[in-house]
């Protein structure tokens, strides 16, 4: 599951995010909950919770249902 996190990630969430100045780092899952760092812009934007749930979470269920949440952990 962590190779399809990270995938995920790389090639459909991270670039996104890019294009707003931010990032994010894998850091690991645990109980189904992914464990990430935000970066750049997104680290301190007001509507980073809102981003991990609306668009980090939900691209992630798409491809991997057990997904239960995703956290920032910086």
């Amino acid at each position: 599951m962590e190779e399809k996190v990270k995938k995920i990630l790389e090639e459909e969430v991270i670039p996104l995010l890019q294009t707003h100045g931010g990032s994010c780092e894998f850091v690991g899952i645990e109980n189904n909950v992914v464990k990430v760092k935000l970066q750049g812009a997104c680290a301190h934007c007001l509507h980073a919770i809102e981003t991990l749930r609306n668009f980090v979470l939900v691209k992630l269920q798409e491809k991997i249902p057990e997904i239960e949440d995703v956290i920032n952990v910086s």
